[in-house]
């Protein structure tokens, strides 16, 4: 008698649930630092690096496993951008020693946060075409970090800081809007949360 060899198919989580919970706390926690609820950036640090970075890579996996080129991409680079901001803020606050602190130069973050900048603009064009809660939290991203890189480069330092944190309060509340609808939608299987169709701009 033959042996039959059955192939269960491994089903892959969306993991847009927790890689957008993920920002929302980060987010949450740093824009309250940024709009002068809370003081320096210490308190910060764990969120960054569990919520913001290893969420994030955790859902960037699940995503790559989907073949998803554009969410795999959008939470590993985030991801990687909190823990490097985190290390940052360590290497600010002397962490690693007098000699990087003394020799952090601030205008170095000002050109990582310029270069996520210009990542975030042709993200947010990729998210016309996933969701509208997706699209507008791209867009948001896009006022955090033209408000961070102007006020690090010490371009009109108030306005712009303020433009950053109000952004970054905002799309932590889209992002646990998202995650919500991503969890609620899924477990009840219809739409219980509406997060918006494609824009459907760009076509072939």
């Amino acid at each position: 008698m033959k042996n039959e060899q059955h192939h269960v198919k491994q089903v892959i989580i969306d993991p847009t649930a927790i890689g957008l919970f993920g920002l929302a706390m980060v987010t949450l926690v740093a824009s309250s630092q940024k709009l002068g609820w809370t003081e320096n950036v210490s308190g910060v640090l764990p969120w960054a690096i569990f919520l913001g970075g290893i969420a994030q890579l955790i859902a960037s996996n699940y995503d790559a496993k989907h073949n998803n080129v554009f969410g795999a991409t959008a939470f590993a680079g985030y991801g990687l951008f909190w823990l490097g901001t985190g290390m940052s803020w360590m290497i600010q606050n002397g962490l690693f020693g007098e000699v990087l602190q003394a020799s952090f130069d601030p205008n170095e973050l000002g050109f990582a946060f310029l270069g996520y900048f210009i990542f975030t603009v042709f993200m947010t064009v990729g998210a016309l075409e996933t969701n509208k809660v997706l699209f507008f939290i791209f867009f948001l991203i896009d006022f955090l970090f033209l408000g961070l890189f102007m006020s690090t480069f010490g371009i009109a330092t108030d306005f712009f800081h303020m433009m950053a944190a109000v952004a970054e309060f905002l799309i932590s509340i889209l992002s646990f809007y998202g995650a919500a609808a991503a969890v609620l939608n899924g477990h009840f299987g219809f739409t219980f949360l509406p997060i918006g169709k494609p824009f459907g701009i760009i076509k072939k």
